[in-house]
């Protein structure tokens, strides 16, 4: 991770992540190593409000949680940005096994996957696409996670969320996110993962406190998007 984002402030981020992700070893029985199925388009004010806050800004760091693609890539360089991305998910299965939540309360595996995947520069980034994959930390983790990204983040950059809104779910849908226009983005299934809890609003704005604002988008399909500023 650290390495990648060097790279990404250099300018090269995007060919870095490309070449590297190619090469990494994944599990042939994850549940969430890879997408399957056809890719299904969703419309996301909170995606077509991440853009709008970046617009105008110059060149930018932006991290994308959702693994390498080129759709993400071409979208995000074509629009003058620096870019990196990271599979936050595969990174949590190969550091903690499928039973990742159970596995994130042991200390050693949690400072292994802290010091590979959170080593953010200070003020390094202007946008990062979380996506889904908050929903899956334990709640020390998810703590860790978010402090580190207030510290990678720069003043006035911002985060994109999305969270399940179905307090019923003990198991939530896990997808790979590939942007195809301002406020579309299409989603390509990846299984189903135990949820770490349950996000309501409340809890959220709790979660982001040290963030100058959360805005909150619910959508008819049980997913709450939110836009974090720095």
């Amino acid at each position: 991770m650290l390495d990648r984002l060097k790279g990404l402030l250099r300018g090269t981020g995007s060919d870095r992540e490309a070449s590297g992700a190619a090469g990494r070893p994944s599990s042939a029985t994850s549940r969430r190593s890879s997408g399957t199925g056809a890719p299904v388009p969703r419309q996301s004010n909170g995606l077509e409000q991440f853009f709008a806050i970046l617009r105008d800004r110059g060149s930018l760091g932006v991290l994308d949680f959702s693994g390498v693609s080129q759709e993400n890539i071409s979208f995000l360089t074509n629009m003058g940005h620096r870019f990196a991305s990271e599979d936050f998910l595969r990174a949590l299965e190969q550091t903690f096994g499928e039973d990742g939540l159970r596995s994130q309360s042991d200390p050693v595996l949690v400072d292994q996957f802290v010091s590979e995947n959170l080593s953010f520069a200070p003020d390094s980034l202007d946008g990062v696409l979380l996506w889904d994959s908050l929903q899956f930390l334990s709640p020390h983790l998810l703590q860790l996670t978010v402090d580190r990204l207030y510290e990678a983040m720069r003043p006035e950059g911002c985060m994109l969320a999305f969270f399940n809104a179905d307090e019923k779910q003990r198991t939530i849908p896990v997808h790979q996110y590939r942007i195809a226009d301002l406020k579309t983005v299409n989603l390509i299934a990846r299984g189903e993962a135990p949820s770490g809890q349950y996000f309501n609003n409340r809890s959220i704005e709790k979660l982001f406190q040290k963030f100058h604002s959360v805005k909150f988008f619910l959508a008819r399909d049980h997913l709450r998007e939110i836009i974090v500023r720095r």
